[in-house]
């Protein structure tokens, strides 16, 4: 140990969510509004566009340039070891999870270590066969059990953190 017995421990730095807001359903953005009233975790949403949010202290936006991967690079940027990302595109869950940090998916998919290699084939799989000429389709549409499975994930995370200096309120 490096620091004196009369040192006080470092304070690790809070959490903070990074949401990925240009494709994130409106629905999920309500979700997390709510959250991050409820604990007090600073969460940011980080777009392409103007986004609209309720007001409150622990809602944070951030409008990036146009580009394709524009708001992902900003995220990674950003982001620490620890924090929660929500994205649908896997390029930036990977990145994510490289940092160190954890990333679900708006229809509550936790990615991992291990599902994001199969996710980044598949990926490319469709991507190859779109080059082709071949429809994929995109992806099914938002249903409630969607947004259950992602309340429940955003649930267990939070559950993780340590709570807000002060005390919950």
């Amino acid at each position: 140990m490096d620091r004196p017995d009369n040192a006080p421990a470092p304070v690790p730095a809070a959490a903070r969510i990074w949401v990925d807001a240009d494709a994130c359903p409106v629905q999920v953005r309500e979700i997390l509004f709510r959250a991050a009233a409820r604990t007090r975790i600073e969460t940011w949403l980080v777009a392409n566009q103007w986004i609209r949010t309720p007001p409150g202290p622990w809602l944070k936006t951030l409008q990036v340039p146009g580009g394709a991967d524009a708001a992902d690079d900003e995220i990674v940027a950003r982001l620490a070891a620890g924090d929660l990302v929500v994205t649908q595109d896997i390029p930036l869950a990977a990145r994510a999870l490289e940092a160190g940090a954890a990333a679900i998916s708006p229809r509550g998919e936790r990615f991992t270590a291990n599902s994001i290699a199969e996710r980044l084939s598949v990926r490319e799989f469709l991507a190859e066969l779109r080059g082709a000429g071949i429809q994929t389709g995109g992806p099914a549409a938002l249903h409630a059990r969607d947004r259950q499975a992602f309340a429940a994930e955003l649930d267990r995370w939070l559950a993780r953190q340590p709570p807000p200096v002060g005390g919950a309120g």
